[in-house]
């Protein structure tokens, strides 16, 4: 069972934290994991549309983090007691300090 950590981040479903929550790992030292798809308890919840949510997910962290975040961040399935989930692993980033893009708000 997962648990969150200074390191890894449980998100029930994509809410309007992806972009902090990202941030907050470009710019620690050792980068993080962000796990969307399971609740505060460590326990997998369905998502209809894992594809859509992804994508999604991909367009907000490269349009609205600045420095650009390519290359920093990658967004797999990873199957949880039989349910997919999303994994973001997201790397320690080189031109820090990123930050929300202003007109994201």
């Amino acid at each position: 069972m997962l648990q969150e950590s200074n390191r890894i981040e449980l998100k029930a479903a994509l809410n309007e934290k992806l972009e902090k929550e990202i941030v907050a790992f470009l710019n620690n030292r050792e980068g993080g994991i962000l796990y969307i798809g399971i609740d505060d308890e460590g326990q997998p919840v369905r998502n209809p549309d894992i594809d859509a949510m992804q994508l999604k997910a991909a367009d907000r962290i490269k349009n609205n983090i600045l420095p650009s975040t390519l290359g920093l961040f990658d967004i797999v399935t990873e199957i949880i007691e039989g349910v997919a989930v999303t994994k973001i692993v997201v790397s320690s980033g080189l031109e820090k300090p990123y930050y929300i893009n202003a007109h994201v708000r």
